[in-house]
C-alpha cells in the first residue's frame, strides 16, 4: 500500500485547542494504528519546545482516502490545525526487504 505524509501546522489557537481535542485526534488514528497503517506520528516540536503541528506517515489505499482521513482527523476539524498538506510519499530509507 502506498506511503502518505499528513503534515499539519498548528493555528494561532493551537495551544488551547490541542489538548481539549487530543484523545479525539489520537482515537481516529487508533483504527489506523490498530490495521499496522501508521509508521510515524507525533508532534513537530518548534524552537521553544512546543508542538508547532504533526507529522503523520501512514498507508492508505490511493491519495483520495488518504486526503479524507486528514480531513476528518480532529486537529483539522476542530481548528487545531491552520493549515495542512496530504501528500504521496516513497520510503527510500529504511531500505525495504
Amino acid at each position: 500500500m502506498p506511503l502518505y505524509v499528513f503534515l499539519g501546522h498548528d493555528g494561532p489557537k493551537s495551544a488551547e485547542l490541542r489538548p481539549v481535542h487530543r484523545p479525539a485526534h489520537l482515537a481516529g488514528l487508533e483504527p489506523l494504528d490498530r490495521d499496522g497503517r501508521v509508521r510515524f506520528a507525533g508532534p513537530m516540536i518548534g524552537d521553544a519546545g512546543a508542538p508547532v503541528g504533526s507529522v503523520i506517515v501512514f498507508e492508505a489505499a490511493d491519495l483520495d482516502e488518504a486526503r479524507a482521513i486528514a480531513a476528518r482527523d480532529a486537529y483539522v476539524t476542530e481548528g487545531v490545525f491552520e493549515r495542512y498538506d496530504v501528500r504521496e510519499t516513497k520510503q527510500v530509507f529504511p531500505k525495504a526487504d
